[in-house]
């Protein structure tokens, strides 16, 4: 279905064509309707699908078509990366109508809690905010919510990961009950059917692909000692140096900056992105990494879910994530807007039981690729007997220069062979 089919004001129109929108994505098509209609959703959608273009332009569009006074809407996101990203998103769609919106989040300057004050006091028609900063200007008493019509929670279930559920009902206490509340997440445990039946009004429910990476994603793994694990990452970039952007995701801070220190060394243009930084720290390194500034980005997972960005090679796990639903949302990171992107684990012999939860959730088993044959040989897989045979190499593995080319496999051929005009958001 094409955007066009919908009766879209000329303002958004032109909004997509700007932007290059043609298609919707499914989420797209099976949300919009239902959002039009003025009834509430619960979807559920992984990361990477478009779903912040599916609640955005219905509002948008109705923003354009009946402007009024006052907040119409507010959306509600776990971390100021998504926070930016959607207030972004809003910027590009409603270029040609007008609608203004504002970002409130934490870690900021004095003078921008100011300007969040003013948009809060004034009426922006759209407040794209973190719960726990929100909550800081309410409890202010100078924030008037009774003309907002919409309520949107965006990665509901990672909010409630972080401990928001309390919170977020705190928020919702403040709002008209007369509105439109839309849930997106992407998982739908239990506890997000409680937030539901307490915030949504008979509500619509759509699923689209639960739990499952993109096909166009290539998912190997190997097999590594965690004292090879440096200079398996050196091969892996150097053996195919066309990479033109990186993430590689670590589940430890103390990582992060070694990592960064090791790829420098070796002429790659590395940054880091963990919580230590402050935000103008985040920003920054984020728009060198957009601007392409930056190859090769070492990231803690404060970056695994919100951030859009087209043209991402590679996507790395350093270490296995303990929540098999991060690793979808990691490696969400790489073949968004239907290119195609490859997505590496490295295995040690501690995380093989985590990998194999990995590989029951998403119902397939990931490609073993052995190591090059400079390295000695890793762990056997072997989830479920808990025995992984293989020589231990020696202690400073790490630490030598074994950082010889990969033999040319399968994996490292596989490029975008070409852009996808009719891109989606997210």
């Amino acid at each position: 279905m094409k955007f066009k089919t919908f009766d879209f004001v000329p303002e958004i129109l032109d909004g997509l064509d700007s932007m290059g929108f043609d298609e919707c994505t499914p989420v797209q098509e099976l949300s919009m309707p239902v959002i039009w209609e003025g009834k509430d959703l619960i979807a559920c959608a992984q990361t990477g699908t478009g779903k912040t273009a599916a609640y955005l332009l219905p509002v948008l569009n109705r923003i354009a078509d009946n402007p009024g006074r006052g907040i119409n809407t507010l959306i509600i996101a776990p971390t100021r990366e998504l926070v930016l990203q959607i207030d972004q998103q809003i910027e590009g769609f409603s270029y040609f109508s007008g609608a203004t919106s504002l970002a409130v989040y934490g870690g900021g300057e004095g003078a921008a809690f100011e300007q969040q004050k003013a948009a809060l006091v004034q009426g922006a028609d759209i407040i794209v905010a973190t719960p726990g900063r929100l909550l800081s200007h309410i409890s202010l008493k100078y924030t008037d919510f009774s003309t907002i019509k919409h309520l949107i929670l965006d990665e509901a279930d990672r909010m409630l990961d972080m401990g928001f559920f309390d919170d977020l009902m705190r928020i919702v206490r403040e709002l008209p009950t007369s509105r439109q509340t839309l849930m997106f997440s992407a998982t739908m445990p239990p506890k997000i059917r409680k937030l539901a039946e307490g915030i949504l009004k008979n509500p619509e429910s759509i699923n689209i692909a639960i739990s499952k990476p993109a096909e166009n994603i290539v998912q190997a793994a190997y097999m590594v000692y965690e004292n090879q694990k440096v200079a398996l990452v050196k091969s892996i970039l150097k053996g195919k140096t066309d990479y033109k952007s990186v993430i590689i995701f670590t589940s430890r801070k103390i990582n992060v900056n070694g990592l960064v220190r090791d790829l420098r060394r070796m002429g790659f243009k590395a940054d880091g992105m963990l919580s230590d930084l402050d935000q103008k720290e985040r920003e920054e390194v984020m728009l060198r990494f957009k601007n392409r500034d930056t190859q090769v980005l070492v990231a803690t997972d404060i970056v695994s879910r919100g951030i859009d960005i087209d043209g991402i090679d590679m996507v790395m796990n350093y270490d296995v994530p303990r929540d098999p639903e991060d690793y979808v949302h990691r490696i969400g990171r790489t073949a968004r807007a239907q290119s195609s992107g490859i997505a590496i684990t490295l295995i040690s012999d501690e995380d093989q039981h985590n990998f194999k939860k990995i590989e029951d959730l998403i119902e397939r088993e990931i490609i073993k690729t052995p190591l090059p044959p400079e390295f000695h040989q890793g762990p056997i897989y072997n989830p479920i007997s808990g025995k992984h045979f293989g020589k231990r190499p020696p202690a400073r593995t790490n630490d030598h220069p074994r950082t010889g080319n990969l033999t040319k496999k399968k994996i490292f051929r596989h490029r975008d062979r070409g852009t996808h005009q009719g891109h989606q958001a997210e």
